[in-house]
């Protein structure tokens, strides 16, 4: 155990490994509280996964997080200085006592009121709100900084910066507040069920909308809830955000990654929402009860994330021009071969 540490500490040097045993106790204390939601709520069941990924992300970034803890301490290390160093030192410290005091009302809540959705919203919030800008407060020191950097070539940002995915990825596994939770589903069931008819109207196949029960001729479908495609919403999300993390190095990319999950998460949805109700429509409202209903949803997230893996090779594209002849030989006369 001994090695190991020793190990650990000449990779990161204290007081930063300590800091991320701190870091992990928050992870394993937010994962032991959303374990009941990922139980009892079948949208939330990928949240299982999440603490998996975040060990393999943090593993696969181990060297990169080693070399930047290196850059910390190496003489003139850059830190951000002026105006610039004083907003970040402020933000950190602004965002560690407020992190702080929701982690442990969300804590007081868990202790004596049991599982509650604000209070693991709370929980993980705080836990975030005190995780990054700890790891920022405790990074390695250098003898000699260079105070006279920007905000983004500060090597403790760039540090910090590898953990942005196993900080904030437990915000997706979380639960909404019910009252964020059920207008959103809300207002996506609503959209659905109107493209639905829309589609069959189109089409000149008799159909009436009410409400968010659809009037086929066989019989009456309605749009519940699990149809508004929140679940394969905040499960596309995580998909994105881990592909984004692993596989891609830009931050615009990342962003447009995960923006497509949710985009795909949602077209994926009326694809299914289209495909059942035209199923009723044809066998009745009972032929999409059980497996067909349960498959056209595991179908949801299989295309989404079979679209995002696709796009990947896209966003790793690298474009170099080449010419037939440098600068230097376009500029240099062609000289005839001699005559024999």
């Amino acid at each position: 155990m001994k090695e190991y540490w020793t190990k650990f500490t000449a990779a990161v040097p204290m007081p930063f490994a300590g800091a991320l045993l701190v870091a992990a106790t928050f992870w394993g204390f937010i994962a032991w509280d959303q374990s009941h939601w990922w139980s009892a709520k079948d949208d939330y069941g990928f949240g299982w996964l999440v603490p998996a990924f975040v060990a393999y992300v943090i593993y696969e970034r181990w060297s990169q997080i080693s070399a930047a803890a290196a850059a910390c301490v190496a003489p003139n290390s850059p830190r951000a200085g002026g105006w610039a160093g004083a907003l970040i030192t402020i933000a950190a410290y602004t965002s560690l006592g407020f992190g702080a005091l929701m982690f442990l009302a969300g804590a007081f809540q868990r202790a004596g009121a049991g599982s509650s959705y604000p209070g693991t919203l709370a929980i993980t919030l705080g836990a975030a709100g005190v995780v990054l800008p700890w790891l920022f407060l405790n990074a390695p020191e250098s003898a000699s900084p260079l105070k006279n950097a920007s905000l983004a070539q500060d090597a403790r940002v760039r540090l910090v910066a590898w953990f942005t995915f196993p900080v904030l990825v437990w915000l997706v596994s979380a639960p909404m507040v019910t009252a964020v939770e059920n207008t959103l589903s809300l207002f996506l069931l609503m959209k659905v069920t109107k493209v639905v008819f829309f589609t069959f109207d189109l089409l000149g196949l008799p159909i009436e909308q009410q409400g968010n029960v659809l009037v086929l001729p066989k019989g009456s479908v309605g749009v519940a809830d699990a149809c508004s495609g929140i679940r394969s919403l905040t499960a596309c999300l995580f998909s994105g955000s881990f592909l984004a993390a692993v596989f891609l190095d830009k931050w615009w990319k990342k962003i447009s990654l995960v923006a497509m999950a949710m985009m795909f998460a949602v077209l994926t949805n009326l694809l299914r929402s289209l495909f059942l109700t035209a199923w009723a429509y044809n066998y009745g409202p009972e032929a999409i009860e059980g497996k067909v209903h349960d498959w056209a949803g595991y179908a949801v997230l299989g295309l989404t994330v079979a679209g995002l893996l696709c796009l990947l090779p896209l966003f790793n594209l690298k474009f170099t021009f080449s010419s037939d002849f440098s600068e230097d030989e376009k500029d240099d006369p062609v000289i005839p071969p001699a005559k024999p």
